[in-house]
């Protein structure tokens, strides 16, 4: 495994969430401050939130297989540098002043920026991976990633239990902009591109070339796929599962904040819990029991995680539920890397022409699988919002606060079925360790 690229990869990756993880918690606060002082929470915030998340799985759609395709052309560096850096600029809004108007243009740009990198530096790292790092030991190296995600969850939730409020936007600042100044400094590309002829061309002409080879590319994406039943069954058990995780995730804190009350600290404590148990799980457990289980066992044991977290949470009857609800997610963080090293596999079984390796239809696989994932992003928040507002609300049919959570199960067990009977590819025959060995010269040299 070729480490010090992965070291320059992950290092800036790390800095890069523990900023954004450690204005989650206090986010809440500050939205519902602005937008809501007269109460804990209020319908206002989580059409808002809806609205946002609907937003950006609407754009997520292009941008997604178009950034995967642009890093398989252009290199994975330049994208992550691009990526990574779109977090500075809301950010510096709420720093600067955290008043209504501000607030909704907080929102404005944090759509932009989720728009381009909420997905994009996941699929784009995972392909950076697969170009330096072998095929067996793939799935050791995706559990590293998802694991070191969480570990920067954790420390970022520390920072956020510690700092006072009025000081952790300008820290997150100033770690987001460390990650792409370390980037250009350090960081090795690894795709190897080809010279172009058509440098020379007129203005207009090269653009619609260029959106015609993204079309054509695209196609391509979608057709490598659906050619694959191991892509297309990992495709369906990913919309399934995002379409009910992100419909939780966007109403989940606003969601306990109206039935108990939660501040802060307690949002942040429940993080870290999450956080603390998911590094264990994906940087000890899944690299041990992977060789000896499979991935797709794996992913069935997550997602069935994943509906036991969503029911707890839906049916919390007291404060200390919510925190027996976020144990389950030690296990279900494990559906990321299992998710990636079946596309990785199936990727490379697909790619059986002439090449230099897996990292150019890894990337595009990857990024429309995670086009996929934002389509059921889009459509969840139309469900959960006003759902969530209608049982948090007095007019509720019933007392159960949680009742959206609870419809949103039923898709991570839609999930699970599918996942059962999702069928494994075996790697290509004529993938050889020279192969490899190609991909990697560049970062030896």
């Amino acid at each position: 495994m070729a480490f010090r690229p992965l070291l320059h990869l992950l290092l800036p990756l790390c800095f890069h969430w523990i900023a954004e993880e450690m204005t989650v918690s206090v986010l809440v606060d500050v939205t519902t401050a602005a937008l809501c002082p007269d109460g804990s929470t209020c319908s206002q915030v989580i059409y808002i939130n809806g609205l946002q998340q609907t937003v950006v799985g609407i754009f997520k759609m292009v941008m997604l297989p178009v950034l995967g395709q642009l890093a398989d052309e252009y290199g994975r560096k330049p994208l992550l540098m691009f990526t990574v850096s779109t977090s500075i600029f809301p950010f510096a809004l709420l720093a600067w002043n955290k008043s209504k108007g501000y607030v909704y243009a907080y929102y404005v740009l944090r759509t932009i920026s989720y728009i381009i990198s909420q997905g994009s530096i996941f699929c784009i790292s995972v392909a950076y991976v697969a170009d330096v790092v072998e095929e067996s030991k793939r799935a050791a190296a995706f559990s590293w990633i998802t694991g070191l995600f969480s570990a920067s969850h954790v420390l970022g939730n520390v920072l956020a239990l510690f700092l006072p409020e009025k000081y952790i936007f300008e820290v997150s600042i100033a770690l987001l902009i460390f990650g792409p100044v370390y980037m250009q400094l350090f960081l090795v590309e690894t795709v190897r591109q080809a010279p172009r002829q058509d440098q020379h061309s007129a203005g207009c002409s090269k653009i619609f070339k260029v959106l015609q080879e993204r079309y054509v590319s695209m196609k391509h994406a979608g057709t490598l796929v659906l050619n694959s039943s191991t892509l297309k069954g990992i495709s369906i058990v990913s919309f399934f599962y995002e379409l009910g995780m992100s419909g939780i995730s966007g109403i989940l804190l606003y969601y306990l904040k109206a039935a108990f009350g939660f501040n802060k600290n307690q949002f942040s404590e429940i993080l870290m819990m999450v956080g603390i148990g998911s590094i264990f799980s994906q940087m000890l457990v899944l690299p041990l029991i992977n060789p000896f289980v499979g991935e797709k066992l794996i992913l069935c044991s997550a997602l069935l995680a994943s509906i036991a977290y969503a029911l707890f949470y839906g049916l919390a009857w007291a404060s200390w539920v919510p925190y027996l609800s976020a144990s389950f997610g030690v296990i279900y963080i494990l559906v990321k890397p299992a998710t990636y090293a079946i596309i990785s596999k199936a990727s490379s079984s697909s790619n059986q022409g002439p090449g230099p390796g897996p990292g150019p239809v890894l990337g595009k696989a990857q990024g429309f699988v995670a086009g996929i994932q934002s389509v059921a992003s889009l459509l969840s928040p139309l469900a959960m919002s006003p759902l969530t507002s209608w049982f948090l609300s007095t007019d509720a049919p019933f007392n159960c606060k949680g009742f959206s959570i609870i419809c949103a199960s039923i898709c991570m067990i839609i999930a699970f079925f599918y996942a059962v009977f999702l069928k494994e590819e075996k790697p290509a025959n004529g993938e050889s360790k020279n192969g490899i060995e190609d991909v990697e010269a560049p970062l030896i040299s």
